[in-house]
């Protein structure tokens, strides 16, 4: 894990340049999110910079954003107006929270990128109220156009750590096959698909 930290710790600073291209999608996912953490406590887990935290945290009642790069944090901490945001640094396999906290759970872009994301849903499981609600958006890259490939291997060169490649039907199914039931899905048009997920509790 530790490759993956310094990886995300040396691209915190040109995160943001590099997501604005999909500026479009994010906005449609943030007018979904909206919506289900209106009045909510919400937990982010891999926030980066921020990004979606501060784009919805007028709608939470309070967010826990937690990544576990300390350079994504200061990044996302420099520009933070809102007092019902608070960044940390956290690691999602081990979250320091007791069970059954959060109303909302989001985890974007990150199941991907992290060896077994399986580990990290059954933490999510834990600290989610049980009728809470998990938000997974993610790049389902398996899905990739002939250039969208093209920009995944320079990025796997680049050293992006990309561990699983779902299309938007296997990533569906893996979140049920983990104790997940999808209440709704969209995917989204970007670079990569991005499959949008809103999932609720079921028994593993």
């Amino acid at each position: 894990m530790q490759e993956h930290k310094n990886f995300w710790d040396k691209n915190a600073g040109r995160y943001d340049r590099f997501m604005r291209k999909d500026r479009a999608a994010y906005e449609e996912m943030y007018a979904l999110i909206w919506p289900v953490v209106k009045g909510k406590t919400v937990l982010e887990l891999a926030t980066g910079t921020g990004l979606i935290a501060k784009s919805i945290v007028n709608a939470a009642a309070h967010i826990e954003a937690t990544d576990a790069s300390v350079g994504m944090i200061a990044e996302a901490k420099r520009d933070n107006q809102s007092a019902k945001l608070h960044f940390s640094v956290q690691d999602m396999f081990r979250l320091p929270y007791a069970d059954k906290s959060f109303d909302v759970v989001i985890v974007s872009n990150a199941l991907h990128i992290v060896p077994q994301p399986e580990k990290a849903l059954a933490e999510i499981h834990r600290v989610l109220k049980d009728d809470g609600v998990l938000i997974a958006p993610t790049f389902t890259h398996a899905g990739n156009s002939f250039s969208g490939k093209v920009r995944a291997f320079f990025m796997k060169l680049a050293g992006f750590p990309l561990h699983s490649k779902w299309t938007s039907e296997e990533y569906l199914r893996f979140l049920q096959q983990n104790g997940w039931a999808v209440r709704k899905s969209v995917v989204l048009k970007a670079s990569f698909p991005l499959t949008y997920a809103e999932c609720e509790k079921t028994e593993v």
